[in-house]
């Protein structure tokens, strides 16, 4: 009897070896897949470009599709096999619907619509979700969740920013609304990380300067496309301070530079005079070396900038531990599950970044970047060619509010600038951002929808120039 029972052990345990061996082959095959992946989609991402036709471009965008179909079910496949899970994979038919509604949803609505700008929304969201998922699969429900209701009211914002005649007239009401939002945070928010950054309301926690990212651009476009004369440009920049400056009250620093970078970029593009940005930056810089001796927590990140291992105990772990995953992800990144990301301190919010070069490695990451990139290259230019004034001032604020936080983001987690607390947009894990992201990318849609009508009302005029013959 006894050796039944150790035969019938013996066979469990070659069987849990032999599937353990198995898991890893995968682990190890699925590493080359998702890099694999990643750079098809990213190269078609700036093959998109060189299409002449229409047919050549929807080609493009369907192999984007597979692509993404593809990433996220070897993802969340691997977290069910690593957490037994089975809601890993009701999320992964989750996220294959919201890809069809997302897709389907602008096709059908706005047959003008960019769907280059539609896929690579949807593959940041999916990096998130099977990021934010492997760290902490309810954490992935929330974010989806969010991500599904931003993207179900996006639906709507094109035809706001395409009908809405009134919108360029709304200067003051832009200002108020992002003025009274900070002022909000400001009073009622509890300090977070040395910041005061949201106000919890039913239970929902809210960060207002992800709202505020969006008025305030509106409000300089509003302003200096009608004006830019000194006065005006004075004006901009005083409420423009203003919104920066209870920011740095509130020790929000990251959001600072970020609008101070919108700010400094819409001016310039609208008086072509360099002396405003180049004041702008020498006040900046001056404010920079201000918040440095007046806030402690500006000091330290600093220091921990400088050579986190001195203050490794203290502030310096966090940037540390992400460094450490950055090079044990090394090219190939370690796979899913066979790194520690968890070691690393909020690695679904400011530090997902090393997250993801951890497992999936820095090639994956630099194409990640790229994408990031592409996003901004495809903003700017619909920005370009956007006749009216106010529209391209929108566009071009939106884009510099976007890459800047990639930016701020991706340089602090590699300590090429000091950490400013700002997340990823569209991957890291927080509700106001991604559906402020969301919104963002809508607005940026109109933008483009907004773009074809222009050029088809001027082709338009041109044939019928044509048909009259000269006077």
């Amino acid at each position: 009897m006894n050796e039944i029972l150790r035969g019938v052990q013996n066979y469990f345990l070659s069987a849990k070896d032999a599937m353990s061996d198995g898991m890893n082959l995968l682990t190890q095959l699925s590493r080359i897949f998702f890099i694999f992946l990643i750079l098809i989609f990213t190269l078609q991402d700036y093959t998109y470009y060189g299409k002449k036709t229409q047919e050549g471009r929807e080609r493009v965008a369907h192999r984007q599709v597979i692509v993404m179909y593809f990433f996220s079910g070897l993802g969340f496949l691997l977290i069910f096999l690593n957490t037994g899970n089975l809601l890993a994979l009701v999320f992964l038919m989750g996220v294959y619907i919201f890809y069809s509604v997302a897709r389907n949803g602008y096709m059908s609505m706005y047959s003008k619509a960019s769907m280059l700008l539609v896929n690579n929304m949807l593959m940041l969201l999916s990096i998130g979700f099977i990021m934010i998922a492997r760290l902490d699969l309810e954490e992935a429900v929330k974010q989806f969740i969010i991500a599904s209701a931003g993207t179900v009211l996006s639906f709507l914002i094109p035809v706001v920013v395409r009908k809405m005649k009134i919108l360029p007239r709304l200067t003051w009401l832009y200002a108020a609304l992002g003025i009274i939002a900070l002022l909000g945070v400001l009073a009622l928010a509890t300090v977070s990380g040395g910041a005061k950054l949201s106000i919890s309301v039913a239970g929902i926690t809210i960060q207002f300067s992800e709202l505020v990212k969006i008025t305030l651009v509106f409000f300089i476009a509003a302003k200096l496309a009608r004006d830019t004369s000194f006065k005006s440009v004075v004006i901009t920049t005083i409420v423009a301070a203003a919104h920066v400056g209870i920011l740095v009250l509130s020790t929000d620093l990251g959001t600072a530079v970020v609008f101070f970078a919108a700010y400094i970029v819409m001016v310039f593009v609208a008086t072509r005079k360099a002396v405003y940005p180049l004041a702008g930056l020498l006040g900046g810089s001056a404010a920079a070396v201000a918040a440095y001796f007046l806030f402690g927590h500006v000091r330290q990140r600093v220091t921990a900038w400088k050579d986190p291992l001195v203050v490794y105990d203290t502030s310096g772990y966090q940037i540390a531990q992400a460094l450490f995953a950055i090079g044990a992800g090394g090219w190939l990144g370690t796979g899913l599950y066979h790194g520690r990301p968890e070691t690393i301190p909020v690695a679904s919010k400011d530090f997902i970044f090393a997250a993801i070069c951890e497992e999936f490695g820095c090639l994956f990451a630099i194409s990640l970047i790229l994408i990031c990139m592409n996003m901004f290259i495809l903003i700017v230019n619909i920005s370009m060619q956007i006749r009216n004034p106010f529209y391209k001032l929108v566009a071009l604020g939106l884009g510099t509010e976007y890459a800047i936080q990639v930016f701020l983001t991706i340089g602090g987690v590699t300590k090429f600038i000091p950490m400013t607390g700002i997340t990823l947009p569209l991957v890291s894990y927080g509700g106001s951002s991604v559906m402020s992201t969301i919104i963002v990318i809508a607005i940026v849609q109109g933008l483009y929808i907004l773009r074809e009508d222009e050029g088809e009302a001027l082709e338009r005029r041109k044939e019928e120039k044509i048909r009259r013959g000269p006077d």
